[in-house]
C-alpha cells in the first residue's frame, strides 16, 4: 500500500525514523505496527548500502518504505526511489524552484526526469512498477527555514507536490527559538499551524517531526495527515536508561543464609 492510498482511505500515517545502520533494527522497528518508516540519510548514520539493507528488512512486513535523504541531489534521490523507497523527504525546499526541481527528480517522463533502472524496485513492487511508479511515489518537502516560510504559498502550488514536512528544530532555529521536537514557543507554533493552513489550502498534505506520541497525538488532531514519532535510537536509548535508572533505584536485598 502507498502513502496515497492511505490518505485516501482517510488515514493519519503514523510513522517511524531508522537512524540506526542496521537491518535486524530496521525490521525489529517494522514487526512493532507502523504505517510506515523512514531511513534517514541526512542526520541519521546510514549510507546507500545500509540503507538498501534496511529496506530489504523492512519488507518482511507491509510497511511503507521511505528515506530522507541527505540534499536535493538527483544521483541519491533516483537511487533511493529504484532501491524500492515508496516515499522520499527532502530537506531544506526554499522556494518553488527548489520544489519543481525536486518533483521531476521523483517521476519518469513525460511527467519529470526521473531515469529509468528500477532494480530492486521491481522485486519490492511488482514487475509492472515502472508503470505505476509515478502514482506509487511520494515526496514531502521539508519546510524548515526562514526563506522557506517567506515563499510558502508558490512551495505549495508547485505541480506534482505530494506533501510538506516540518523539521521543528531547523524551523525553530529560524525563528530564533531553541531547536526543539514538541515546540512549545509560541513563534514556532504560531508558524506550524501557519504552514498546516496553507497546505490545507493547496491540497497539499502536511507532516510533521515529533519527539512523543502524545504531541503526535495532538498534531493528528489538529489536521496532520503524517506524524513520526521518536526514531529506533532515541527507543534504544530511552529503554536502556529506563532499565538502567530502575536497577540503580531498587532497594537492596539483604544477604541471607535462609531459603
Amino acid at each position: 500500500m502507498s502513502l496515497q492510498q492511505k490518505w485516501a482511505a482517510g488515514e493519519t500515517v503514523l510513522n517511524g525514523w531508522l537512524a540506526i545502520p542496521d537491518g535486524f533494527a530496521a525490521e525489529t522497528m517494522a514487526h512493532q505496527g507502523w504505517d510506515s518508516l523512514t531511513i534517514d540519510m541526512q542526520h541519521g548514520v546510514n549510507d546507500y548500502l545500509a540503507a538498501v539493507r534496511m529496506l530489504t528488512a523492512i519488507s518482511t512486513k507491509p510497511v511503507i518504505p521511505m528515506v530522507r535523504v541527505p540534499w536535493r541531489e538527483p544521483g541519491i534521490i533516483m537511487k533511493m526511489l529504484d532501491a524500492g523507497a515508496l516515499g522520499i523527504i527532502c530537506p531544506m525546499i526554499n522556494s518553488a524552484a527548489d520544489a519543481a526541481e525536486f518533483v521531476s527528480y521523483l517521476r519518469y517522463p513525460p511527467l519529470g526526469q526521473r531515469s529509468f533502472g528500477p532494480i530492486r524496485a521491481l522485486l519490492a513492487h511488482g514487475a509492472d512498477y515502472g508503470a505505476r511508479a509515478n502514482g506509487l511515489v511520494t515526496g514531502f518537502a521539508m519546510i524548515e527555514t526562514r526563506a522557506a516560510l517567506d515563499h510558502l504559498d508558490a512551495i505549495l502550488a508547485t505541480p506534482g507536490l505530494d506533501a510538506v514536512y516540518i523539521g521543528p528544530a531547523d524551523l525553530s532555529l529560524a525563528l530564533g527559538a531553541e531547536p526543539r521536537f514538541d515546540p512549545v514557543d509560541e513563534r514556532v507554533t504560531a508558524a506550524i499551524g501557519h504552514i498546516l493552513a496553507r497546505a490545507k489550502h493547496h491540497g497539499v498534505r502536511a507532516g510533521i517531526h515529533n519527539a512523543t506520541a502524545a504531541y503526535a497525538a495532538r498534531m493528528a488532531q489538529a489536521g496532520f495527515e503524517f506524524v513520526t514519532v521518536g526514531s529506533d535510537a532515541r527507543f534504544m536509548a530511552a529503554g536502556a536508561a529506563a532499565a538502567v535508572s530502575a536497577f540503580r533505584e531498587a532497594p537492596t536485598i539483604s544477604a541471607s543464609t535462609g531459603y
